[in-house]
């Protein structure tokens, strides 16, 4: 095992473990609704509670991070997240699965935060840009997570089995791979420090980008499938072509992204993402010709693919604020806007129409091109 154990498979582990649950936890979705009969508000209601656990644990993670240092904390998390997860296949009753649904956000926030400072001190220790193959490894995990689903939903496995089974196989495989003999930064003077102070203009602007990107990211994910059925009038079994299209580009745009940031620069990396998605909006859009359609979710997919881990990495390598606090400010901009920004999405959307919601989507994304050079900044 030891031979097995390296910096960049440790810290993809985690982003693996982190995807693998999440994939899991969304393809029962559907499962989870029928068996307590929610209509789609009522469960959209329970949804903000997990993305309400994750913003909650950020600045708390953040803080154990620089304090205790980020891989003890993300071995730390990685059981209460396994267990976390049978729990919810296990809650019988809605105010349970309501707790379930809140812890499990936590879970997944800590993980997140901490695997993202682990990331950044391996980053460091390798001398070249990584971070975007660890965030292609957490779609990766997702992906896995979701065939999981698809396997269990064909064999008709109750929902408390699946995902005691994903936990246990997922702890045993996976999570072994957390015990890499790695020191940690630590800043001890940290643990009693507010969580989220931001005290530089260059890192609200990190937080920014990171908040255009959030916002992509679950647009796509929410808004993608009825786009296609309401705005371009496609069957039910085509409507997911957009956000298959957008989630492939992405794994394969992450795991190439390194490199052309070792080439190119942040900066312009950056620049190019936003300037991707805000081309594939407009193709998106433009026209109601289906192929073209799902290549403006491609184009989005390459666009949104390197934003994240770029910002995580700035966060992390700002001169002011530590790193496990950065990642946990930029963090609480991405993830609120994955979390909030389609219900706002979908109250504008009655409003006013779909192409209107996807253009102002195009407006952040265009801001991340702007914004792109703060990301250069290194102490």
């Amino acid at each position: 095992m030891r031979t097995l154990l390296t910096p960049w498979r440790s810290v993809a582990a985690g982003f693996l473990l982190n995807g693998v649950l999440l994939g899991t936890w969304a393809s029962r979705v559907p499962a989870v609704m029928a068996h307590f009969h929610f209509d789609k508000a009522s469960f959209g209601g329970m949804l903000v509670l997990l993305g309400l656990g994750a913003l909650f644990s950020f600045p708390i993670a953040g803080r154990l991070s620089d304090s205790l240092g980020a891989v003890r904390v993300a071995r730390m998390i990685a059981i209460p997240f396994l267990l976390s997860i049978a729990f919810l296949g296990l809650a019988p009753t809605i105010p349970l699965l309501t707790i379930a649904l809140f812890l499990f956000g936590m879970c997944h926030g800590s993980m997140d935060v901490a695997m993202n400072s682990w990331a950044s001190e391996v980053e460091k220790h390798m001398r070249r840009s990584v971070m975007s193959s660890f965030h292609a490894m957490w779609s990766v995990g997702a992906v896995l997570g979701a065939a999981s689903g698809y396997v269990a939903t064909a064999f008709q496995t109750p929902v408390y089995i699946h995902f005691l089974v994903s936990a246990v196989v997922t702890g045993g495989t996976i999570a072994p791979f957390l015990l890499l003999n790695w020191q940690s930064t630590k800043r001890t003077h940290v643990i009693r420090a507010a969580g989220l102070a931001v005290p530089n203009s260059a890192l609200l602007l990190v937080g920014l980008i990171a908040l255009a990107s959030g916002l992509g990211e679950g647009t796509a994910l929410d808004w993608s499938a009825v786009y296609l059925h309401d705005v371009v009038g496609t069957a039910q079994s085509d409507a997911t072509l957009g956000y298959t299209g957008f989630s492939a580009a992405m794994v394969i745009a992450r795991l190439n992204a390194d490199s052309l940031v070792t080439r190119f620069g942040s900066a312009t990396v950056a620049r190019l993402s936003g300037l991707s998605a805000v081309f594939g909006i407009l193709l998106i859009v433009g026209d109601d010709n289906l192929p073209l359609v799902v290549v403006g979710f491609v184009l989005m997919g390459v666009g949104y693919a390197a934003v994240l881990p770029l910002a995580f990495s700035r966060a992390a390598a700002d001169p002011v604020v530590p790193a496990g606090k950065g990642i946990a400010s930029v963090a609480i901009f991405a993830y609120g806007a994955m979390t909030l920004g389609p219900v706002v999405i979908g109250i504008l959307a009655e409003a006013t129409t779909m192409r209107v919601c996807f253009l102002m989507v195009g407006l952040f994304a265009a801001s991340i091109a702007v914004l792109a050079p703060v990301l250069e900044q290194r102490p």
